[in-house]
């Protein structure tokens, strides 16, 4: 007996049942709770939403680890189930109704469990399937997909992703080097708590970036994808490096089903959410921000699943949102270009910090200058926030004692960065490690520092990802990294600002500064330090902003 047979067969005894879920209108759409078998005998839990007539269908899911019966997810798929398809979600295992051990993401991947794959030829052997399977989702959703597409089931056709991933160690557990452990300890709701507890101990016995990560890193495999997949950025979240990474991976290096056939939307957006709506943060972009996700997603489906000529693949390969001032008529910017591919031309252009506060594209030329500030881990300034607060004014935060701004001066003309944004930082501490956090605001002529972007970077991992190197107090060390990616035309009359710190708890948890072991739970005595930015002719600290002239 085959895979997919024995699969098939697999399924038989657990027949749907009647989900326990509160009574929902969902236009007639048959709603069905299924425990799906993988390889090793583990049942996935699953709502699967199919036409009551008709078929077979298409089949389109998504995996997730959270909750999966909300009255909007419902509907969703029982809206995708009224265009001709098979619409499922399924919970990841050890999670909500899954059976399994919950180890994060790696029962996703390529070794000896290979759920996703599973999933996909499940649903290809179904007798309401056609054999075509396409999946979407965001953020876990999307790394999903990019673990999936690593695999290559026979009958995955397409993908559709939104604010996605493809480094668990980079974009997940690790980010810039600084560890989330007080994030990661509230997650007990969505699995088993004791599963949870030994994979946060399971991370921390990993603290660079080993073989552990490496196979949980779709970057070290893109060559394996292998089908066409839309995607889906926001410039208002650090994941976009995921989301545009994915593309350039796929489209440039993937398989021959994949290279060329990829398609980017880069727009002024927060992370997660659809539809990609215009009101974000404190900001009301135009109409012409908005995405209709669930509009296009189904032409994307239609197109690829179905054999529907309407035209979405003969579509630019990438488009993005060039962000403007908002309130401002006549403001440039706020509108949507195309490109063949990702990055487009722009002139790498240092913005250099100065003595006093000031940023410009002018050389420090004194001998000696610095700005120094306190770090103290147990009195951290406050970013009293769960998610990026992009698009919101930041002024709370940069007028905290221990947080240092550097601006320009209102602007002549407008300029616009497109692209990728770098620190190039020299600094020094008196404690052995510390973490320094940049952030890219648009600053208005009534004084709203509008944040754009930010970023962090754990000192101890100055050098690579692969090994820890401590400071030697008062040595002055070059500490480069990305901040992140953007496309924005900075007004005539505004300015723009770099801010500097080393703490902003509690969206960024704190670094204990002791130079041990990055702990699960934060000390009792941590350190306190001065931590000093070089700004000067040999030592000057700069942003790398795209310029597109």
């Amino acid at each position: 007996m085959n895979f997919l047979r024995l699969l098939a067969f697999l399924a038989l005894p657990l027949a749907a049942f009647a989900a326990d879920l509160p009574p929902l209108d969902l236009g007639g759409v048959r709603e069905e709770h299924l425990m799906i078998p993988m390889r090793d005998g583990t049942r996935l839990s699953a709502y699967v939403y199919r036409p009551r007539e008709g078929g077979p269908w298409p089949v389109v899911f998504e995996q997730r680890y959270a909750v999966i019966t909300g009255a909007a997810s419902r509907k969703e798929l029982a809206a995708l189930a009224a265009h001709g398809y098979v619409a499922a979600r399924v919970s990841f295992r050890g999670s909500q109704l899954s059976e399994g051990v919950w180890r994060g993401y790696r029962a996703l991947a390529w070794g000896e469990q290979q759920d996703g794959y599973d999933l996909v030829e499940w649903f290809a052997a179904q007798p309401w399937s056609n054999g075509k399977v396409g999946t979407f989702g965001g953020s876990q959703g999307g790394f999903a997909q990019n673990f999936l597409a690593v695999t290559q089931p026979p009958h995955l056709v397409c993908q559709y992703m939104t604010d996605t991933g493809l480094s668990l160690f980079h974009e997940g557990y690790r980010i810039g080097g600084a560890a989330k452990p007080e994030r990661f300890k509230k997650m007990d709701a969505a699995r088993n708590p004791a599963d949870n507890v030994a994979l946060l101990q399971e991370w921390f016995r990993h603290p660079t970036y080993d073989d552990y990560w490496r196979a949980e890193d779709c970057t070290l495999h893109i060559p394996k994808m292998n089908v066409p997949c839309f995607t889906i950025g926001s410039w208002y979240d650090f994941m976009s490096v995921g989301s545009i990474d994915s593309f350039v991976g796929r489209q440039h290096r993937g398989g021959p089903n994949s290279r060329g056939k990829q398609q980017l939307v880069l727009g002024p957006w927060l992370h997660g959410g659809l539809p990609k709506g215009n009101k974000i943060g404190e900001l009301e972009y135009p109409e012409n921000a908005r995405f209709d996700t669930a509009a296009h997603r189904l032409r994307w489906f239609d197109h690829h699943l179905k054999g529907v000529d309407n035209g979405v693949e003969r579509e630019p390969a990438v488009r993005y949102y060039v962000m403007g001032a908002v309130g401002e008529p006549g403001a440039p910017g706020n509108v949507w270009r195309t490109a063949a591919d990702w990055p487009v031309p722009a002139q790498p252009t240092p913005y250099y910090l100065h003595a006093g506060g000031g940023l410009n594209t002018s050389a420090p030329t004194a001998a000696t200058s610095v700005t120094t500030y306190t770090s103290d881990p147990a009195h951290p300034m406050e970013l009293p926030y769960a998610a990026f607060p992009g698009a919101r004014d930041a002024r709370a935060f940069e007028a905290q004692k221990d947080v240092r701004t550097f601006t320009t001066e209102p602007l002549t003309a407008p300029v616009e960065w497109t692209g990728k944004v770098r620190a190039e930082l020299y600094v020094a501490s008196t404690a052995r490690d510390t973490d320094f956090i940049v952030r890219i605001s648009d600053v208005y002529p009534d004084g709203r520092s509008i944040l754009i972007m930010d970023y962090v970077r754990r000192a101890r991992f100055r050098e690579g990802w692969d090994r820890e190197v401590l400071m030697e107090p008062g040595r002055v060390y070059r500490v480069s990294f990305d901040v992140g990616s953007l496309s924005q035309i900075f007004n005539r009359g505004h300015r723009i600002r770099v801010t500097i710190a080393s703490t902003g708890a509690p969206f960024y948890e704190r670094n204990p500064q002791d130079g041990g072991p990055i702990p699960i739970d934060f000390p009792a005595h941590p350190v306190v330090a001065t931590n000093t930015l070089h700004h000067e002719r040999m030592r000057a600290s700069h942003v790398i902003a795209p310029v597109v002239r």
